[in-house]
């Protein structure tokens, strides 16, 4: 599919941001949407930017004219699973040939995790929908959810959370990003469902000292209640998302996200990035405040 035209839903996003240049590598002509004219300001040269919104039941036709492919991430709400099989449901209507779905490692429909019965009733419906083309991709924690603890670390050389010693396979986004360029722009992956981890399962200390050791600096991890966790968050985050998280990390604490699959590798030919990877890309934005 070179040369073919993608539309990336979430193209500012910590996925979406890094899959526009991925897929201008490959060839590929890229569509950008965005709620916002202002925001395409950011978008790599040559990114053809479409203003819309994933919320809106009547999107316009034109967002998907000329499309063969299309990148579907999650929007931050309540009702994410709606929108999104709303919107997956248009892209069928439109005839686009390809979708590709970001959804969530061990997403099923009876987890007690909100997030993860969200992504699983999106995956049905994709499964079952008719779409001429689907792959469904299930990444782990994103390594890059560690930058939320950024300035608790500078200014207290900590984080905390409740998963103890628990490992999980978490991945770099730009892993995600450079797995989803292929899916969409390479034939023989539809119908597949690809599972993203980094190389091995790691705990919260050991990212501790990848942090300490990239910083030059020390960096610690301490384990907390989950009512701990969650008080930190509140008027931080929404109430729903908060909660949503708080049972994600129950999740990671059972050991439940700690499998390591290759997909990334076979996808792309390169091995995932590993955490150390991750601290010394990202040290600067850990550094303890100086005094």
């Amino acid at each position: 599919m070179q040369k073919s035209t993608v539309l990336v839903v979430g193209a500012t996003g910590g996925v979406g941001s890094l899959l526009l240049p991925a897929l201008q590598e490959r060839g590929a002509r890229v569509r950008a949407m965005t709620r916002t004219a202002g925001r395409a300001a950011g978008f790599p040269g040559g990114v053809e930017p479409v203003v819309a919104d994933l919320h809106d039941p009547n999107l316009p036709d034109a967002v998907f004219d000329g499309v063969d492919a299309v990148f579907l991430n999650s929007p931050s709400a309540p009702d994410a699973a709606d929108i999104q099989i709303r919107f997956a449901e248009r892209v069928r209507r439109a005839g686009v040939p390809r979708l590709v779905l970001l959804s969530q490692y061990a997403a099923r429909a009876g987890s007690p995790v909100r997030f993860l019965r969200w992504h699983a009733a999106v995956e049905l419906y994709v499964r079952t929908a008719g779409l001429a083309e689907w792959t469904i991709l299930r990444p782990n924690l994103f390594m890059q959810g560690i930058l939320a603890f950024a300035g608790m670390i500078r200014a207290q050389g900590m984080f905390a959370a409740p998963i103890g010693t628990a490992g999980v396979s978490a991945i770099d986004t730009r892993d995600i990003a450079d797995a989803a360029a292929v899916v969409l722009t390479e034939p023989g992956h539809a119908g597949r469902t690809y599972t993203l981890t980094g190389p091995r399962a790691v705990t919260h200390p050991e990212i501790a000292r990848a942090l300490s050791d990239a910083t030059g600096g020390h960096i610690g991890f301490t384990d907390v209640p989950p009512e701990v966790f969650a008080g930190s968050l509140r008027g931080l985050l929404p109430a729903w998302q908060a909660d949503g998280l708080v049972e994600d990390y129950a999740h990671y604490a059972r050991g439940e996200a700690a499998e390591v699959h290759a997909d990334v590798a076979d996808l792309t030919g390169h091995p995932a990035r590993d955490v150390t990877d991750f601290a010394r890309d990202h040290a600067a934005a850990f550094r303890p405040s100086a005094g």
